[in-house]
């Protein structure tokens, strides 16, 4: 024998739980239109292109020589979404990337530096003499080779970021446009 009191609970349970997941398949569905739209918004520029990128000729007042991707920055470049370009004043490497849409392939330095063995100490944001904000570490493998590297992103109206997951989306979702600069400074110590 059943009571209106437990049909009652069991009907209304049961409309609960189709509702939920009902609001969970929506929160689904939207989630893949914004991911849709923000790919189809902003597509890569083609290889070809990339390679044409002209980079500058100084940084901060010294005059930039360029210099070739290893092997395996090579490879890493013909997949990229941008260009990338590797130079030296003479005192330290500047690598620079120039990002066309919003992409995981950018990730942090200490990401690369940690991949080749590095242990990454004393991690820290500083202005320099120009008052630009940058994300900095130090570098350090077998006690011999030792870095001082210093990054930041900047995006088509000046903004700056120095941690790449906030630049991403923010990249994403359109707070902030493109194209975009990511400069990575490694200094011997």
């Amino acid at each position: 024998m059943s009571t209106p009191f437990f049909e009652n609970f069991f009907a209304n349970h049961f409309i609960n739980r189709i509702g939920h997941k009902a609001a969970f398949a929506l929160a689904m569905l939207l989630c893949l239109l914004w991911s849709t739209a923000a790919a189809l918004r902003a597509p890569p520029e083609p290889v070809a292109a990339a390679a044409a990128h002209e980079w500058p000729r100084e940084w901060d007042g010294a005059p930039l020589r360029p210099m070739a991707l290893s092997e395996v920055e090579q490879r890493f470049a013909d997949r990229f979404p941008g260009a990338i370009g590797r130079m030296t004043d003479g005192t330290q490497t500047i690598v620079m990337r120039a990002v066309n849409a919003p992409t995981r392939m950018l990730h942090p330095a200490a990401d690369c530096y940690r991949a080749l063995g590095f242990r990454i100490e004393q991690a820290r944001l500083e202005r320099d003499a120009q008052e630009r904000l940058w994300r900095c570490f130090v570098a350090q493998r077998h006690g011999v080779q030792k870095f001082r590297v210093c990054e930041r992103i900047v995006d088509a109206e000046g903004a700056g970021f120095t941690d790449t997951s906030a630049w991403y989306w923010a990249a994403a979702s359109g707070q902030s446009r493109g194209p975009w600069q990511a400069v990575t400074v490694a200094r011997p110590l």
